[in-house]
């Protein structure tokens, strides 16, 4: 029983950890101005981590928490929609990968950035019912690489730093 509640107080601590990391993204000045809507993902440290150390299921809940929560507080209903639509693309994704055992964690970073830009272009193509939006992704999957490398490395550090911990 001690395990489990220890289980359930961590990662309610890394759900808050990856809240603050999300209002300090809102926070932060735009990366671009002549690039609209690109962002670091400096949470998904924190969902790359749990999925590694703990699981999908504790990924989805931790991720879906977040979402819903930080769109509560300083989205709207568009901001959960777009949110949602990458969180479950980018987690579906990452976990296939991470079982195919091909690529590192920042190789599965890189493809949690791109495909978390996919799942909201598809959101976009749907609700402004054109595909010229989806011309868009190539930016998005430059900068989404970017932001994987960058996320996947901090993310490789932490899991191999916390193997101990947790």
């Amino acid at each position: 029983m001690r395990n489990k509640t220890r289980r359930i107080a961590l990662l309610g601590v890394l759900t808050s950890v990856a809240l603050v990391l999300s209002y300090l993204e809102v926070m932060l000045p735009p990366i671009s101005t002549a690039v609209p809507g690109i962002k670091m993902g400096l949470p998904n440290i924190i969902i790359i981590f749990v999925l590694y150390k703990f699981g999908l299921k504790e990924a989805v809940t931790v991720s879906l928490i977040r979402v819903f929560i930080v769109a509560l507080l300083f989205g709207n209903v568009m901001t959960l929609a777009y949110s949602v639509a990458g969180a479950v693309l980018s987690l579906a994704l990452m976990t296939l990968f991470k079982k195919i055992n091909l690529f590192s964690i920042v190789g599965v970073s890189i493809i949690g950035g791109i495909s978390h830009n996919l799942g909201q272009i598809l959101v976009a193509i749907f609700l402004f019912d054109t595909i010229q939006i989806g011309y868009y992704m190539i930016v998005l999957s430059i900068t989404g690489t970017i932001a994987g490398v960058v996320i996947g490395i901090i993310s490789s550090i932490l899991v191999k730093k916390l193997e101990k911990v947790v």
